[in-house]
């Protein structure tokens, strides 16, 4: 049985670190049947409804084999996988008999399943549940929840989409320059930039692949963190770079290089670089909503596309 301290449901920044940005994620939703027996399906038409009370939401189809059991229970559990999960996507979104025999459970601290190795779970009550054309809305009250720095599973066009697939499209690419936006709990990592200014970290040492630069800049900052999702993309106009910004979550731990330091007016006007400025003053007002975007342009102006969650 999973721990979990009932204090942190009263955590509004928490649970917005739990929803983050798994909103777009690949999720199993699980459950008991009559019998104790736990089953699960894939979905990622999954979203947060509301932080007081902490409500979730997730949808199954009224054909699936699982629909008298989800229409009719008291509690379900949502388990957002993380990027090397796809086979346990692909298991519990076939016609398996046993869809738990190859995968690694516990019972929440609400009682339903919960998937080892997740990037984040919400054991639920069922609040209640809503017809909508060919779907069944799940609306469940968390009960509990729990997240780490593993980064989700995505899934978009037909095809799975990970950090590491992200970085890899990037590798080996001449004129590249890597950032790391590393956030705890809505603060940022600062390091010196040697002229009594403020950065994030960054590389143009990119020969071997955008990921291994991502996982040096990790490295060499000294805290516990996992390559992220790209955050931002600019092209440098005037010396002709391309800039590519990972969005990463760091566990605790103090930094080797560099301070975890909040988003503020003063700190802003040490940032050196003025692009990474706006990016930092972008991220403070999306965290405070948690809604992120992707932001796409040049060093001066751009657009910012949302992250929608999956149908």
């Amino acid at each position: 049985m999973i721990e979990f301290d009932p204090r942190m449901l009263s955590n509004p920044r928490a649970l917005r670190n739990a929803f983050g940005t798994y909103m777009t994620g690949v999720t199993v939703v699980t459950a008991h049947d009559e019998g104790g027996n736990p089953l699960g399906f894939t979905a990622n038409s999954f979203a947060s409804v509301s932080l007081e009370p902490p409500l979730v939401l997730v949808c199954l189809a009224n054909t699936s084999s699982n629909y008298e059991t989800f229409a009719n229970t008291s509690k379900f559990a949502i388990n957002i996988l993380s990027e090397g999960q796809i086979e346990v996507s692909n298991t519990f979104a076939r016609p398996v008999e046993d869809r738990f025999a190859t995968v690694d459970w516990q019972p929440g601290p609400n009682g339903s399943p919960i998937l080892d190795d997740v990037s984040a779970w919400f054991d639920c009550d069922m609040s209640r549940t809503v017809d909508a054309g060919d779907h069944l809305i799940l609306v469940g009250e968390v009960k509990a929840f729990d997240h780490n720095i593993a980064p989700g599973l995505g899934y978009a066009r037909g095809a799975y989409v990970t950090p590491a697939a992200e970085a890899k499209a990037l590798s080996k690419r001449t004129g590249l320059v890597v950032s790391a936006l590393i956030e705890r709990d809505g603060k940022i990592l600062l390091q010196g930039d040697g002229n009594g200014r403020l950065t994030i970290p960054s590389t143009d040492d990119v020969a071997d692949g955008a990921n291994a630069a991502l996982g040096r800049l990790i490295s060499e900052s000294g805290v516990q963190a996992e390559p992220g999702f790209i955050y931002s993309v600019y092209q440098d106009e005037a010396r002709k770079l391309q800039h590519i910004s990972f969005l990463c979550q760091a566990d605790d731990g103090d930094p080797e290089n560099g301070v975890f330091t909040g988003i503020s007016e003063s700190t802003l006007m040490d940032i050196a670089d003025p692009a990474i400025c706006t990016m930092l003053e972008r991220f403070a007002k999306e965290s405070r909503i948690g809604n992120f975007g992707v932001y796409y342009g040049n060093e001066v102006s751009g657009e910012v596309k949302p992250l929608t969650a999956g149908s």
